[in-house]
C-alpha cells in the first residue's frame, strides 16, 4: 500500500509540474519582466501592466485564431508587436525575439542596420509605459502573441531612449 501511495504522489507531482510548465513564461509578470529587463539595459524605466491594453491585445489576438496572420492594423490606439511560432511558442519567447533585434539598431543614426529593429525599439520606447499582451493558439496549431503599448512608440525622427 505504501508503494501505491508513493507512486500516486509522484504521478500527482509530475502532473502538477506539467501544468505549471505549460503556464510558465506566459503570465503578465513574464511579459513585464522580459520587457523591463530590455528597458533597464538601456536606462529606460519599467512598464506596468494595464488591463485595458491587455483586453485590446486579447481581442486582436482572438481575431487571428483562424489564420495566425501578423497583419498590422491601421488606426490602432496602441503601439504593437506581433509574433507567431510553432511548438510551445511562449510570450517570453516572442519578447526575446523582439529584443534580439537590438543588434540591428544603431543608436547613433537612430536607424535599423542589417535587418529589422522596430519591434525592439517599441519594447524600449521611453514614453511607452503601459503594457498589455495576449497569446492564443491558432487553428493551424501555431501560437500568436500580441503585445500592445500605451502610449505608442516608433515615431519617425524620434529616438526610443
Amino acid at each position: 500500500m505504501g508503494l501505491f501511495n508513493i507512486s500516486l504522489t509522484l504521478l500527482f507531482l509530475l502532473g502538477l509540474a506539467m501544468v505549471h510548465s505549460s503556464q510558465a513564461q506566459n503570465t503578465r509578470q513574464d511579459y513585464l519582466d522580459a520587457h523591463n529587463a530590455a528597458r533597464a539595459a538601456v536606462g529606460v524605466g519599467p512598464m506596468t501592466w494595464d488591463d485595458k491594453v491587455a483586453a485590446f491585445a486579447q481581442n486582436y489576438a482572438n481575431q487571428r485564431i483562424g489564420d495566425c496572420n501578423m497583419v498590422h492594423s491601421t488606426n490602432r490606439p496602441y503601439g504593437e508587436n506581433l509574433a507567431a511560432g510553432s511548438g510551445d511558442f511562449t510570450g517570453r519567447a516572442a519578447v526575446n525575439m523582439w529584443v534580439g533585434e537590438k543588434a540591428n539598431y544603431n543608436h547613433n543614426s537612430n536607424s535599423c542596420v542589417g535587418g529589422e529593429c522596430l519591434h525592439y525599439t517599441q519594447v524600449v520606447w521611453r514614453n511607452s509605459v503601459r503594457l498589455g499582451c495576449a497569446r492564443v493558439k491558432c487553428n493551424n496549431g501555431w501560437w500568436f502573441v500580441s503585445c500592445n503599448y500605451d502610449p505608442p512608440g516608433n515615431y519617425v525622427g524620434q529616438r526610443p531612449y
